[in-house]
């Protein structure tokens, strides 16, 4: 008897907590934290793509008899 008023207790107790303090700043945070992790995807990905770019055209550059690495 005791244990189930207990328990019927702590139940109303959580739930009552739930509504008054409401988890948005855990929601913010793990949105903050994707956007961060696209944001270096993006930059890796640009960097490796400006890198490969620039290679072509050294490449393409030496070829034609140019000045390499320039």
């Amino acid at each position: 008897m005791f244990l189930s008023l207990y328990v019927k207790a702590r139940t109303f107790a959580a739930d009552l907590r739930d509504k008054i303090m409401p988890e948005d700043g855990a929601v913010a945070t793990e949105y903050g934290l994707l956007l961060v992790l696209i944001a270096l995807a993006i930059i890796t990905a640009a960097t490796a793509l400006g890198l490969a770019i620039k290679a072509v055209f050294n490449n393409g550059a030496t070829t034609l008899g140019g000045t390499p690495g320039a």
